[in-house]
Protein backbone atom coordinates (compact mmCIF):
# COMPACT_ATOMS: atom_id res chain seq x y z
CA UNK A 1 0.00 0.00 0.00
CA UNK A 2 1.25 3.77 -1.04
CA UNK A 3 1.88 6.01 1.70
CA UNK A 4 -0.27 8.36 2.50
CA UNK A 5 1.97 11.52 1.42
CA UNK A 6 2.04 9.82 -1.63
CA UNK A 7 -1.44 9.33 -2.47
CA UNK A 8 -2.10 13.06 -1.39
CA UNK A 9 0.33 14.48 -3.60
CA UNK A 10 -1.52 12.67 -7.24
CA UNK A 11 -4.63 14.29 -5.59
CA UNK A 12 -3.00 17.86 -5.38
CA UNK A 13 -1.95 17.21 -8.81
CA UNK A 14 -5.57 16.34 -10.09
CA UNK A 15 -6.79 19.33 -8.53
CA UNK A 16 -4.24 21.40 -10.15
CA UNK A 17 -4.39 19.91 -13.86
CA UNK A 18 -8.15 20.56 -13.43
CA UNK A 19 -7.89 23.78 -12.40
CA UNK A 20 -5.78 25.16 -15.23
CA UNK A 21 -6.66 22.97 -17.88
CA UNK A 22 -8.89 25.84 -19.30
CA UNK A 23 -5.92 28.61 -19.26
CA UNK A 24 -3.47 26.05 -20.72
CA UNK A 25 -5.95 24.71 -23.74
CA UNK A 26 -6.46 29.06 -24.16
CA UNK A 27 -2.66 29.40 -23.89
CA UNK A 28 -1.56 26.56 -26.10
CA UNK A 29 -4.21 27.74 -28.73
CA UNK A 30 -2.49 31.39 -28.99
CA UNK A 31 1.45 29.21 -28.94
CA UNK A 32 1.53 31.74 -25.89
CA UNK A 33 4.68 29.27 -24.81
CA UNK A 34 6.68 31.55 -22.18
CA UNK A 35 3.36 31.61 -20.20
CA UNK A 36 2.81 28.47 -20.42
CA UNK A 37 6.40 28.14 -18.74
CA UNK A 38 4.98 30.36 -15.85
CA UNK A 39 2.28 27.97 -14.81
CA UNK A 40 3.11 25.56 -11.60
CA UNK A 41 4.88 22.27 -13.40
CA UNK A 42 2.18 20.12 -11.31
CA UNK A 43 -0.44 21.75 -13.45
CA UNK A 44 0.68 19.71 -16.55
CA UNK A 45 -1.31 16.73 -17.08
CA UNK A 46 1.70 14.67 -18.07
CA UNK A 47 3.06 14.88 -14.40
CA UNK A 48 -0.25 12.65 -13.01
CA UNK A 49 0.13 9.06 -13.02
CA UNK A 50 -2.49 6.68 -12.68
CA UNK A 51 -2.83 5.04 -9.03
CA UNK A 52 -5.39 2.66 -7.56
CA UNK A 53 -8.13 4.47 -5.53
CA UNK A 54 -7.96 2.35 -2.65
CA UNK A 55 -4.42 1.12 -2.23
CA UNK A 56 -2.45 3.51 -3.87
CA UNK A 57 -0.61 1.18 -6.12
CA UNK A 58 1.05 2.64 -9.12
CA UNK A 59 0.88 -0.62 -11.20
CA UNK A 60 -1.53 -2.90 -12.39
CA UNK A 61 -4.01 -0.35 -13.11
CA UNK A 62 -7.26 -1.03 -14.73
CA UNK A 63 -8.13 1.80 -16.20
CA UNK A 64 -12.10 0.89 -16.54
CA UNK A 65 -12.79 0.39 -12.53
CA UNK A 66 -9.94 2.67 -11.49
CA UNK A 67 -8.23 0.30 -9.28
CA UNK A 68 -5.23 -1.81 -9.09
CA UNK A 69 -5.36 -6.07 -10.48
CA UNK A 70 -4.90 -7.02 -6.82
CA UNK A 71 -7.45 -5.22 -5.21
CA UNK A 72 -10.00 -5.80 -8.24
CA UNK A 73 -9.39 -9.61 -7.71
CA UNK A 74 -10.19 -8.87 -3.81
CA UNK A 75 -13.06 -7.30 -4.42
CA UNK A 76 -14.50 -9.94 -7.54
CA UNK A 77 -14.01 -12.76 -5.47
CA UNK A 78 -15.77 -11.45 -2.87
CA UNK A 79 -18.80 -10.18 -4.85
CA UNK A 80 -18.23 -6.29 -4.46
CA UNK A 81 -17.94 -5.44 -8.47
CA UNK A 82 -21.39 -5.85 -10.06
CA UNK A 83 -21.49 -8.17 -13.31
CA UNK A 84 -18.05 -9.76 -12.47
CA UNK A 85 -18.02 -13.17 -12.02
CA UNK A 86 -15.30 -15.76 -11.73
CA UNK A 87 -14.72 -17.41 -15.12
CA UNK A 88 -15.67 -21.39 -15.00
CA UNK A 89 -15.61 -23.80 -17.65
Amino acid sequence: MAREAVKARELKREKLVAKYAAKRAELKAKGDYEALDKLPRNASPVRLHNRCKLSGRPRGYMRKFGISRVVFRELAVMGKIPGVTKASW
